[in-house]
């Protein structure tokens, strides 16, 4: 039997579809062109997988960051409204009982401001909170810098950077504070005055320069309104650039934990863990700043009253960050001495030499400690307060003297608060303000040795044992994890 085949014609193989590609978007296109000329693109890949150290203190330094882009803003606002000037007006707004009253037109345009601007009130309280704020988390950030060691090598250069910023924020905040024209501020720029008038040789010049003349000076709003809106600014913008670029190309330091090492970072990337952290952190900002300026009074200036040369007001208390130097000014011996045929002020040691100590010690201190304890070596695992026992106690005694300054520039309140002659009370915050760093100092070294010692005395860990499955069915004995 002859078995027929059917020979069937074989069909071509289907061609494979090419698969259909989008279109790019314009955003696309966009950052396609700038990644080709710039390589954009490698940095923001580096940038947005960078390592953030999982804790809450490193926050600090975002809080103060949000805060000056909250005081920007709000800033611009009252920009538009305040005229830096001192000729004198009559005003005529909603504030009945200064009606009629002959004033500054830089005191006049911030009672239109808070009177009559729609949300002008609520934008000046939301400012000046802010600034606070804004020089709190300063402060509190450089204290976690300092307590913890993390400005030795190799951060040094930001460390100096950091107390620059905090600097060029407290000539920020009396800028701005002194603008309004009012009886207090003019009480704080009369004692500017004095105390570059102190300063031997180069003091009148300096003062004269600043205030355009005598005190009160016709030119000293316009320029404290440029200090305020383009220079200090400027310069804060450009060392938070620096500050945050130098973050960038040196890795985060980080508290020891387990795994943490001098070599690398444990924590969250940028994106999109610590991006979310961070806008919600600004978020926060805001709204708690926006709840205290809507609820909380500060700076009554139309309590105050316009500035009149010839008066003072009392109570006269600057905003806290300043209180220490206040204080400083109000301890200040009565004593003038000739040097060479130059008599000295009284007010030129409390006021520039004291301050001029403190502020130099803080800033050289990374490398006074490097000096002292021989230490030159990278650190990027930060230390406890108990690890570095002389630094933290001078870490102490150095926040002991600016409180006791800044209770002193409160002197007057005090003695009225608690009936004492003010003079009594002075003498004894001379004693105290030289006695309570010291007492401060030998407490926090004796309590961090002991508490160093009970570290190193506690019994070791219990040992972790590791077991792995072997092929055979056995277990073996691996490192620890």
């Amino acid at each position: 039997m002859i078995e027929r085949l059917r020979l069937r014609r074989a069909r071509p193989a289907a061609q494979p579809t090419a698969p259909q590609t989008e279109k790019p978007t314009e955003l696309e296109r966009i950052v396609t062109w700038l990644d080709e000329r710039t390589g954009f693109g490698t940095y923001a890949r580096s940038a947005l997988r960078k390592v953030f150290p999982d804790h809450w203190s490193f926050l600090l330094g975002e809080l103060a960051l949000f805060c000056f882009v909250i005081l920007v803003a709000t800033g611009t606002f009252l920009t538009f409204f305040y005229v830096p000037s001192q000729a004198p007006t009559v005003y005529e707004g909603s504030y009945r009982p200064l009606a009629g009253a002959s004033v500054s037109s830089a005191y006049d345009s911030v009672l239109r401001l808070s009177f009559d601007v729609r949300a002008g009130l609520l934008m000046r309280q939301i400012h000046h909170w802010t600034a606070l704020i804004f020089l709190g988390a300063i402060v509190i950030h450089l204290c976690r810098i300092f307590f913890t060691g993390a400005f030795r090598r190799p951060r040094e250069i930001n460390w100096l950077i950091g107390f620059g910023l905090l600097t060029f924020a407290i000539g920020e905040g009396f800028t701005g504070y002194s603008l309004p024209d009012d009886l207090l501020s003019g009480t704080g720029l009369r004692i500017a005055f004095s105390v570059l008038l102190s300063i031997p040789f180069a003091g009148p010049n300096l003062a004269f320069l600043a205030f355009g003349g005598p005190f009160p000076g016709p030119a000293v709003l316009s320029r404290l309104f440029v200090l305020h809106i383009m220079l200090l600014p400027a310069l804060l913008i450009v060392g938070i650039s620096v500050h945050i670029l130098i973050i960038y190309i040196q890795k985060h330091t980080q508290y020891r934990r387990p795994g943490a090492t001098e070599s690398n970072v444990i924590g969250q990337r940028f994106w999109p863990n610590q991006a979310l952290r961070s806008t919600g952190l600004f978020l926060l900002t805001g709204a708690a700043a926006t709840l205290i300026g809507g609820l909380v009074q500060v700076n009554p200036v139309w309590l105050y009253g316009p500035f009149i040369a010839s008066e003072a007001s009392s109570p006269a208390q600057p905003d806290w960050y300043l209180g220490f130097l206040e204080g400083a000014l109000r301890l200040g011996p009565n004593f003038e001495p000739t040097i060479l045929g130059v008599t000295i002020p009284t007010v030129f040691v409390p006021g520039i030499v004291i301050p001029g100590i403190l502020f130099a010690a803080i800033a050289l201190w990374p490398f006074l400690e490097a000096w002292r304890t021989k230490d030159h070596a990278e650190h990027h695992l930060l230390d406890m307060p108990w690890d570095a026992p002389r630094r933290s106690a001078t870490g102490v005694a150095m926040l002991a003297i600016l409180a006791m300054l800044t209770i002193a520039g409160a002197n007057d309140v005090l003695a009225t608060t608690f009936d004492v002659r003010v003079e009594d009370l002075t003498n004894a915050l001379r004693v105290l303000t030289v006695g309570v760093p010291i007492v401060a100092w030998i407490v926090t070294y004796r309590l961090l040795v002991e508490r160093a010692g009970r570290t190193e005395r506690r019994p070791p860990a219990p040992r972790t044992v590791v077991l792995r499955r072997t092929a055979a069915g056995g277990f073996d004995e691996v490192e620890d994890a």
